[in-house]
């Protein structure tokens, strides 16, 4: 069995669009006919979820108190009592479909406590490579392609297991100093963590988002980020598009829409082809695409 390719969509800085990227790449690499699956880590609102129309489901199991386990539990020390005494509905329970191709685990309340309890784990390694852990032996046997992960928008002990986990980093960017500057920042954190703990953690893709290309000030950024990322950024830039919004709030990626707007089809197209260099950058076969369909 092949091990899956994995990614996490971070910048330490919120509302650049990770979780949208991390929803559209998904479905675009489940058009290319990959068997995705999305992991939530980014906090108690559940954002991912929502993308997909799922968040009323999940929000309904919070309340009623039946939401255990759920995705911080595998990072406790008695994850593995749990998954022995539940058998394979430990994990299976763990995970949603949705209407577009991709499996999805959301996030939970309980992530927003991780933090400090795996402060409190006193060994650095096994404080970071919890979640790892948990993939190798309970989500790789299931058999996925690919595995984004969503992390929080700030470093802290959650976001440095999603790194450790995935190996490799996307990093969507605005146009502006501030994200040229975070992004400058993050791939010194990488070099350190390399150093620190002898994990290589590559900076995969940077993908310029919610992109006016009508404005000179954008393609200056655009060029910037060409010149500072030359192996990294992104082949296609994903277009502003109000058409992107609004499908999210309707549970909906741009994937769904029925009469997509100019630029919510230009988007579209961006992330197909941002997902084949994905593929490729990960030194996995690209597929052709089926359609919607997973294979």
């Amino acid at each position: 069995m092949s091990r899956s390719i994995r990614a996490c969509t971070f910048l330490d800085k919120g509302g650049t669009g990770k979780t949208t990227t991390a929803a559209h790449l998904g479905v675009a690499l489940a058009e290319r006919g990959k068997d995705v699956l999305l992991v939530d880590l980014a906090g108690k609102q559940g954002d991912l979820v929502k993308h997909f129309g799922r968040w009323a489901a999940v929000e309904d199991q919070i309340a009623a108190e039946d939401d255990w386990p759920n995705i911080s539990t595998v990072f406790q020390d008695q994850w593995d009592a749990i998954a022995e005494k539940l058998g394979e509905a430990a994990v299976e329970d763990l995970i949603l479909d949705t209407e577009e191709g991709v499996d999805l685990i959301p996030a939970h309340p309980g992530l927003d406590s991780l933090d400090a309890e795996l402060g409190n784990v006193d060994d650095a390694q096994d404080r970071y490579s919890r979640f790892d852990a948990f993939l190798d032996e309970y989500i790789e046997p299931l058999g996925y392609d690919a595995i984004l992960i969503d992390l929080p928008g700030l470093t802290n002990n959650v976001s440095y297991n999603g790194l450790w986990a995935a190996r490799n980093v996307i990093v969507p960017v605005e146009m502006g100093p501030f994200e040229s500057e975070q992004a400058e920042a993050l791939r010194a954190d990488l070099d350190k963590i390399a150093t620190n703990f002898d994990v290589d953690v590559d900076l995969a893709m940077v993908l310029p988002n919610k992109v006016d290309s009508r404005t000179k000030l954008a393609e200056e950024y655009l060029d910037a980020f060409a010149e500072a990322y030359p192996d990294a950024v992104a082949p296609a830039h994903v277009p502003v598009s109000q058409d992107i919004r609004n499908a999210a709030d309707r549970g909906q990626t741009a994937f769904a829409l029925d009469e997509p707007s100019t630029t919510a089809e230009r988007a579209r197209e961006a992330f197909l082809e941002n997902a084949d260099a994905l593929l490729e950058r990960l030194d996995a076969e690209p597929a052709a695409p089926v359609g919607g369909e997973r294979a």
